[in-house]
């Protein structure tokens, strides 16, 4: 169970039940993911496309090319660009 899974249990378990984003709301704004690992580094960039063809990016890097590993790369860049979009979505929702 990652940190994310673990929090909203908490949050289930407490009942706290008031307006709010689930994980599942931030994965159903998410239309489409592409990747990129500029040239001969072992930067990764994600870049998700959500709602109305918006998009955000998230990056990772390891320190040295021998502890690089693509997979990864890329989950770390996912989650770094996924993170951004809990604030836009719950922004949307504070205001509606």
């Amino acid at each position: 169970m990652n940190s994310e899974q673990a929090i909203e249990q908490e949050i289930q378990e407490k009942g706290l039940t008031a307006k709010r984003l689930t994980p599942s709301d931030i994965d159903a704004v998410i239309e489409s993911e592409y990747y990129h690992r500029v040239p001969d580094t072992t930067m990764t960039i994600c870049v998700l496309t959500i709602r109305k063809g918006f998009m955000v990016t998230g990056e990772s890097a390891a320190v040295s090319l021998e502890n690089f590993d693509e997979e990864i790369g890329k989950k770390i860049a996912y989650e770094n660009a996924r993170s951004k979009i809990w604030a836009f979505e719950g922004y949307l929702l504070a205001n509606s």
